[in-house]
C-alpha cells in the first residue's frame, strides 16, 4: 500500500484541508461507532486542482473494483483503509456521481437484503432438486 503524502512544496487549498479534516473525523467515528458516511464531491465547490490535491493526499490503497451494473462504477480504496473514492459513470464515461465513502466496504458492493433472500430461496430449491435427483437415481 502506498503511503499517502502531500509533497511539501504543494500546500493544498483550504477546501482540501477542510475535506481532510472532515474525513479524519468521519473515520474516527467509523472506528468508534461503526457508523458509515459519505461526502458527495459533485456538490462541493472544488476545482480540478483541489481534486488532484485531494487524490494525492489520500493516496491509493490495495483495492480497486469495477462494477458493471446499470453503467460502470469504479470503487478505489485510498491509502487510508475505510476511505473509498467511488465514481458512477454514464454514457461516454461521463461522471454521474462521485463520492468519498467512509465505510469498511463501499455501499455499492453490499448485497441488498432482498437479493440475499432471493438467493437463499434459489439455493434451497437447487439443493432440493439435487436431493430429489439423487434419491431417484438410488
Amino acid at each position: 500500500m502506498s503511503e499517502p503524502v502531500m509533497p511539501e512544496a504543494v500546500m493544498p487549498e483550504a477546501v482540501v484541508i477542510s475535506l481532510l479534516a472532515e474525513l479524519s473525523r468521519l473515520l474516527e467515528r467509523l472506528v468508534r461507532t461503526e457508523e458509515t458516511a459519505a461526502i458527495d464531491l459533485r456538490s462541493l465547490p472544488i476545482t480540478p486542482d483541489d481534486r488532484a490535491a485531494l487524490t494525492t493526499a489520500l493516496g491509493r490503497g490495495e483495492v480497486r473494483v469495477t462494477v458493471e451494473s446499470g453503467g460502470r462504477s469504479e470503487l478505489v480504496e485510498t491509502g487510508y483503509p475505510g476511505i473509498w473514492w467511488v465514481r458512477h459513470l454514464g454514457a461516454g464515461d461521463r461522471v454521474l456521481t462521485e463520492r468519498i465513502e467512509i465505510a469498511p466496504v463501499p455501499e455499492a458492493l453490499a448485497a441488498a437484503p432482498a437479493d440475499i433472500a432471493a438467493a437463499a430461496d434459489r439455493l434451497a430449491a437447487h439443493l432440493a432438486a439435487l436431493a430429489e435427483r439423487e434419491s431417484s437415481n438410488a
